[in-house]
């Protein structure tokens, strides 16, 4: 079936208006005609009907766009029948090239290929049996090979041109797409962890404030103000993140996605102490600037052992280590509670999933699991890059940098910070205020 291969690919014949094509062959074949008869002596062979076929080729060429190759043909019948009637020689053949560079470009390969000599050597025998003047010999065959070869030639090498742009485009295309879906899951991670880390506080906090408020209400409104204050928080993080959905031309000079880093670890640590943890943090190795997706994941997986220790712990001691090493960043979260051990090991709760995605995208590893003796740990080695002058440490932020908060984590892990365990953390708040 003859229809057009590929003519939504880049620029060419068919890409171009019908004017453009159309007009300019139909008025180069009429007007140039008249002086050609003149020449050849046959003025006197110029009716309506030679005008007719001048210009019924052009005219044909209006369905290049659907049918190339019967396009193609259909020319060189109107051109056969111009030379039957022995009108005079001239720029008839111009339509002919034309549906023949289209045919090769734009139609199915195999057809238009063999068309073309087809067709070259039919007229080629009607000029030789209708004009007593012209005979076919090896010059002449010579030269519509030569004329029929570079047509197709030039209209091949374009073609191939225009299908390897047209690959090149569609590659673009999709790396474009690849590049939206990865910032969607950089929003969507960077809510999860917000908004896990934050309501999980405010849960636990608001069932100490129950439990408390008649019993000891100077505690309760600890609660309760560490409520307002993490409130205040998550709404901050979550401003920035919805800049950056707005931000949907780029045209803001803020980042695209927010940066998270551990120079915001001392905010989060004391905002869990406030809450009730006793963490301690312990540092090996000099530290010094590492990448910002390193930067970025050690922040979060410190932030998301400690939620899950602060909602799942017996106890509330733990320890955060940083091990700056030469070709990586070791993460360490141990707490001394019951740990929860179903499925830890294999990471089959979703934030353990998340943590460990984040690790393996930067090609690091994480575990986690029950330490011997009880509670349970976390360790995350993250890959930074052979340093062997390790560089100043970087100035420490205040709190609030969380407007620039933001990366990795997969928004479908977000239902392992939303049970209800407030009756847990107020009989554990309740006995370390007792």
């Amino acid at each position: 079936m003859d229809t057009a291969v590929g003519s939504h690919h880049g620029p060419g014949l068919n890409a171009l208006p019908a004017v453009a094509i159309v007009v300019p062959a139909a008025i180069i074949q009429v007007a140039a005609t008249f002086p050609a008869a003149h020449f050849q002596g046959a003025s006197d062979k110029i009716n309506a009907l030679t005008i007719t076929l001048l210009l019924a080729g052009p005219l044909l060429l209006l369905l290049r766009r659907r049918f190339p190759v019967t396009t193609f043909l259909s020319v060189v019948g109107v051109t056969v029948l111009y030379l039957l009637l022995e009108y005079p020689y001239g720029p008839v053949f111009l339509s002919v090239v034309i549906a023949l560079f289209n045919a090769v470009l734009h139609g199915r390969r195999p057809i238009a290929w063999l068309s073309g000599p087809a067709a070259v050597g039919t007229v080629m025998a009607l000029m030789d049996v209708t004009d007593h003047g012209y005979s076919v010999g090896l010059g002449e065959v010579a030269f519509a090979v030569a004329w029929l070869t570079l047509i197709m030639v030039v209209a091949e090498i374009v073609k191939i041109r225009k299908d390897r742009a047209a690959q090149e485009a569609e590659t673009r295309e999709e790396q474009a797409k690849r590049r939206a879906g990865e910032e969607r899951l950089k929003i969507a991670r960077e809510v999860h962890d917000v908004l896990a880390h934050h309501v999980s506080l405010i849960n636990v906090q608001s069932g100490v404030a129950l439990h408390l408020l008649d019993q000891q209400p100077e505690q309760a409104r600890q609660a309760l103000t560490a409520i307002k204050q993490s409130s205040k928080e998550v709404l901050v993080e979550l401003r920035s993140i919805l800049g950056v959905l707005r931000d949907v031309d780029g045209t803001s000079d803020a980042p695209r996605h927010p940066v998270a880093s551990l120079d915001q670890l001392d905010p989060l640590l004391e905002r869990m102490r406030s809450a009730g943890l006793r963490v301690r943090l312990d540092m090996t190795g000099e530290r010094r600037a590492v990448p910002s997706g390193v930067d970025a994941a050690a922040l979060r997986i410190v932030q998301e052992s400690l939620t899950n220790t602060y909602r799942h712990a017996g106890s509330t001691d733990v320890t955060v280590l940083l091990e700056y090493r030469p070709d990586d960043l070791r993460i360490q979260v141990d707490d001394d509670g019951r740990g929860d051990v179903s499925g830890a090991k294999l990471g089959s709760g979703s934030g353990l999933a998340g943590m460990r995605q984040r690790a393996e995208a930067l090609g690091g590893t994480l575990e986690a699991g029950p330490r011997p003796g009880g509670g349970f740990r976390v360790t995350a080695t993250l890959p930074t890059g052979h340093v062997e002058h390790s560089a100043e440490p970087p100035a420490e932020h205040t709190a609030h940098h969380a407007d620039n908060h933001t990366h990795n984590h997969t928004d479908d892990h977000t239902d392992d910070h939303t049970d209800d365990h407030t009756d847990d953390g107020a009989a554990r708040t309740g006995n370390e205020t007792s």
